[in-house]
């Protein structure tokens, strides 16, 4: 139970996958702000992640970091298990972690497709059904996949991606329907072209279509739709595709 931070979360448990740095960064400190006890996920990136859980502890929430592969299913339950026994419930879960490799589709083997796979569609899976007996147990079981917007324009070299991330759009969908009688919501946050670091090893970002705003998304402001899905006012918000690209799909 979080006894921090006051706000419209006060009380709420999140996990946020791939947390330690950009939109899932952002996206932890967002809910933190709202009053949340937030765990911060990564892979290996554990400096990253403490400088996350050490962000939302000096603005007076609770953070905690926690390593774990997503593509793994003993690791996921590690992970569910540890924020529990640390925090006592868990309500809210954001499917962030995703690889976005480039390579042309003639040259993609099958141990690269698999490995975008294991941990953009996969990932979430294992996350949402070791999460949901606990969220089935909360009075406000959320979930929040993060697509991509190359998973609706397509892009090139990047076929293991796209539909990975189309994946994630068809698992909101079917979710959604399922656990509505468990008053768990259900949405899919698709960004578009955002300001971010990226590593070296994920390559260049494709060309994206032009957006009405004229500019580069800021983490923050995808940060923004997530916590207004995890917050009170999005309680009536579930099934939902929601792009926060400044116009470059017009869906």
């Amino acid at each position: 139970m979080n006894d921090g931070k006051t706000g419209p979360l006060s009380g709420k448990v999140a996990i946020v996958t791939g947390a330690a740095r950009n939109i899932g960064r952002a996206i932890a400190l967002a809910l933190a702000g709202d009053g949340a006890a937030v765990v911060i996920n990564a892979r290996s990136a554990a400096k990253d992640a403490e400088a996350v859980a050490a962000e939302v502890d000096a603005a007076g929430g609770q953070g905690f970091a926690c390593l774990a592969d997503i593509s793994d299913q003993d690791a996921v339950e590690s992970l569910v298990a540890r924020t529990v026994d640390r925090f006592g419930r868990l309500d809210i879960l954001v499917n962030n972690a995703s690889i976005r490799r480039l390579i042309p589709f003639g040259e993609m083997s099958l141990e690269e497709w698999r490995a975008v796979m294991s941990v953009s569609l996969d990932g979430p899976f294992l996350c949402a059904r070791a999460a949901l007996p606990h969220l089935v147990t909360s009075d406000w079981g959320t979930i929040v996949n993060i697509g991509g917007l190359t998973a609706h324009v397509g892009a090139k070299a990047r076929a293991h991606a796209v539909t990975a991330k189309a994946g994630v759009v068809g698992l909101t969908r079917a979710l959604a329907v399922e656990l509505a009688e468990n008053g768990i919501t259900v949405n899919c946050v698709v960004p578009g072209d955002i300001d971010t670091d990226r590593p070296a090893s994920a390559g260049k970002l494709p060309p994206l279509p032009k957006n009405l705003a004229g500019r580069k998304g800021r983490p923050e402001e995808v940060a923004g739709m997530v916590r207004h899905l995890c917050g009170p006012t999005g309680r009536y918000i579930t099934g939902q595709v929601i792009h926060v690209n400044g116009g470059s799909f017009l869906p």
